[in-house]
């Protein structure tokens, strides 16, 4: 096995290093597009991504091939082909997906006619522009570091296209993008503290877009398909007592209008009356972008307001519900106090409860009429005596009818038979579903019977992390549930779930994820990667709240922790300027130090060493002396170039001027080699040999330019 590997890895360092220069640097330029491209793919169509993949294959295999281009007509006529594929696709050559397509199309074209240094620059600059452009899907901890790394990654290939002589390694070229990388960060860092956050285009554009799946309508198995969604919809931290995770129920959408297959929410009115009272619940919850106006927080929230607001759109609390005008596209950080003992709606019955039990005359007929039968034997079987059920004993018999009669709780209700009475499928034939199954069987049953109620939708549950202690709620956790109303009490929360017995729950345990891979790999303990995610959700929140979240009132405060008591933008744009003064003179500073170690002050060694050989290479050609530079002498790669074209239309080289050429290379690639000229002895040697050498081939050359008639 080991002498297998050692074949592969021998190979792999010869082919390495058989392949030309050009071949080298071009499959690195194409690998940093690929890398570059590739979190675009989702949000791109996929004859675009599928172009994209061809193109930069293509352009693969004739570098490492060594096989021309594709002409320029086969390019045109596939530029054009792609405009129109985008014209199709979008109807427009603008806005932000169609230009984010055009330029990737542009990128990967260019990629097939890469063969100068200059098309290398060109691809290198579309690159950068595409890393800008992935920040308008996604702003995540993800995302970043795998932006940086493509940094990095064209940072190289910029380098190599600076440096065109000889065959630098690529982890050599690496170290160098790594230093220019961290010379950027005190610039990145003080543009990040003090660059004004100019709302609303700061906040442009949104986090990926909507993340939560809660919406205003609900048909059977909408949550049910949410159970399958790891994406974490809110993070949560108590700032005082503690309640059980399963009393944990964050209100979204009231849904109040049945039109015998889809529930709808019904936009709120006047509120309704609340009284707030028991132990108080003050806690921080940040919530995800999601497409609803309404805000999912913990049920019985009392006060909420944003904690850092990027617009002027407030929290309005309507009943129970908390709603934004603006759209929630963003991720927002609420401080709130939930209290645990909350009575709403009205005491006595009024037209307003009307609303609740509507049902359309024709959808469900068996439900409605089981619900019918049912009631009459609830009523037949109670005592001659026995006082009248209120809407709380109606709620407890149909919860037990649901334990004991064989309904099962499953996440695959199986399939649904092809008619438009939904409820009737669920509840009379297959008596499997999801929650959403439950609550609307429920609510309708109810309303049959007289009792007013209404679906509620939201999330139920949390995980804790262990890394950070915050409450973690996926869009796993999405949840229906019901609420009656009660005379005297009000409205009061039934979850018909609770009912089914957890043991009951047909979804088996899902197999080791491993489990089929070969060796080794088969035994990975999953409870390690789940601490690891655990980990990273950790990571992420901390990137969202101080990176992502950073806004004018944080550069505000920052101010003021640095001694301004009353900081405004006028000063905060004075201490930009400062700052910025004071990085562009000590950046000065430091590029006249590292100027006078590479040879840009007179009286450093290499000065010395250029300008003796300098000397003597100006008797080669006199007619130069008018056009040499008055503030130094030439480097030895420019002395090679312009002898090169001096001796370009004679053809062969003479034997003394080929030395000649060799020499100034390798005097050059030493010059700018990884050791400098004081490293050792040995390689001040090797340069003092190069020295003498160039020194007497070029008399040589002037002895030979004489004897030539």
């Amino acid at each position: 096995m080991m002498q297998w590997l050692y074949a592969i890895k021998h190979s792999w360092r010869k082919s390495n290093h058989d392949i030309p220069r050009e071949a080298r640097d071009t499959l690195w330029l194409l690998l940093m597009m690929a890398l570059v491209i590739a979190p675009h793919a989702p949000q791109l169509p996929w004859w675009s991504t599928l172009g994209a993949s061809i193109s930069l294959l293509w352009r693969a295999y004739l570098a490492w091939s060594l096989k021309p281009l594709p002409s320029k007509k086969w390019l045109i006529l596939l530029l054009a082909a792609l405009l129109g594929m985008i014209w199709i696709t979008y109807g427009t050559l603008l806005g932000r997906q169609a230009g984010i397509t055009l330029v990737v199309v542009l990128a990967t074209l260019k990629c097939l006619e890469l063969k100068a240094r200059r098309d290398a620059l060109v691809c290198t600059y579309l690159g950068f522009f595409l890393i800008f452009m992935q920040f308008f899907s996604s702003q995540g901890l993800g995302t970043a570091l795998l932006m940086l790394v493509s940094v990095w990654g064209l940072l190289c290939a910029l380098i190599l296209g600076q440096r065109p002589l000889g065959y630098p390694k690529i982890g050599e070229v690496g170290r160098h993008a790594l230093l220019a990388t961290l010379w950027g960060i005190p610039l990145m860092v003080t543009l990040f503290l003090l660059f004004p956050r100019i709302g609303p285009l700061w906040s442009l554009p949104s986090d990926a877009g909507p993340s939560t799946g809660l919406s205003n309508s609900l048909s059977l198995g909408d949550v049910a398909h949410l159970s399958q969604d790891s994406r974490i919809a809110l993070r949560l931290k108590f700032l005082g007592p503690k309640p059980p995770t399963h009393h944990l129920y964050f209100r979204g959408p009231v849904l109040d209008n049945f039109d015998g297959h889809q529930w709808t929410a019904q936009v709120p009115g006047s509120d309704e009356l609340i009284n707030f009272s028991g132990e108080k619940l003050p806690y921080l919850i940040t919530v995800e972008p999601h497409a609803l106006t309404v805000v999912p927080l913990l049920e019985g929230t009392g006060q909420a307001s944003i904690v850092h607001p990027t617009s002027t759109s407030p929290l309005v609390r309507h009943g129970l519900q908390w709603w934004r005008s603006a759209k929630n596209d963003q991720r927002v950080q609420i401080k709130a106090t939930a209290y645990q003992k909350v009575k709403h709606g009205p005491e006595v019955g009024d037209e307003s409860l009307l609303r609740w039990l509507r049902l359309p005359l024709h959808a469900n007929p068996r439900t409605r009429l089981w619900a019918i039968n049912w009631a009459q034997k609830q009523m037949s079987s109670r005592a001659p005596n026995a006082p009248a059920m209120n809407a709380q004993d109606w709620s407890q018999a149909l919860l037990h009818h649901v334990r004991t009669q064989n309904y099962r709780y499953t996440l695959s209700p199986g399939k649904q038979i092809n008619s438009p009475h939904t409820i009737d499928t669920f509840w009379i034939d297959q008596r499997a579903g999801f929650c959403e199954h439950f609550a609307s069987s429920f609510v309708m049953i109810m309303r049959v019977i007289g009792i007013p109620a209404r679906i509620v939708t939201g999330y139920q549950g949390a995980e804790i992390n262990a890394i950070d202690g915050l409450y973690v709620v996926r869009n796993s956790n999405a949840h229906a549930w019901a609420e009656i109303w009660v005379r005297n009490k009000g409205w009061i929360r039934v979850d018909p779930t609770a009912a089914v017995a957890p043991e009951r729950v047909e979804t088996s345990p899902p197999a080791p994820l491993f489990a089929t891979l070969p060796g080794p790999l088969g035994n990975i303990n999953l409870r390690n990667l789940h601490r690891f995610r655990m980990a990273w959700e950790a990571i992420d929140n901390r990137w969202n709240l101080w990176i992502l979240q950073y806004s004018t009132e944080q550069q505000m405060n920052l101010l003021k922790s640095w001694g301004w008591p009353n900081p405004d933008w006028n000063l905060l744009g004075k201490v930009l300027a400062c700052a910025l003064a004071g990085l562009a003179f000590l950046s000065a500073l430091i590029m006249k130090m590292k100027h006078s170690q590479l040879g840009f002050n007179k009286n450093n060694a290499w000065h010395q060493i250029l300008k003796r050989i300098d000397r003597e290479l100006r008797r080669i050609d006199p007619t130069l002396e008018p056009l040499l530079p008055h503030n130094g002498p030439w480097p030895a790669s420019v002395w090679h170039a312009h002898l090169q074209q001096l001796w370009d239309n004679q053809q062969p080289l003479l034997s003394e001027q080929q030395a000649l050429l060799e020499s100034l290379l390798a005097l050059d690639a030493a010059r700018y080699g990884p050791d400098n000229l004081q490293s050792d002895g040995g390689r001040s040697k090797k340069i003092k040999t190069l020295i003498d050498r160039i020194e007497q081939l070029a008399v040589m050359n002037i002895n030979v330019k004489k004897t030539v008639p």
